[in-house]
């Protein structure tokens, strides 16, 4: 299964975040954070067998005002 990440920097972490359903998780690297992730989703994914990801219909940025 492919999904998607968004990973941001806070601190001294890296963020990692599916964008499919709400699983995050962090490390030091992006690299390890990316790693950390897959391990959660892993775990999450564990106890939902029988999970299936709707197709997007559209995929788009969002522009808010400051």
């Amino acid at each position: 299964m492919r999904l998607t990440a968004a990973i941001s920097h806070e601190g001294d972490w890296f963020v990692a975040r599916c964008l499919e359903v709400e699983v995050t998780s962090q490390g030091h690297s992006i690299d390890e954070a990316r790693a950390n992730l897959a391990e959660a989703l892993a775990l999450y994914f564990e106890d939902e067998p029988d999970f299936e990801l709707p197709e997007p219909l559209i995929i788009t940025p969002v522009d808010v005002p400051a």
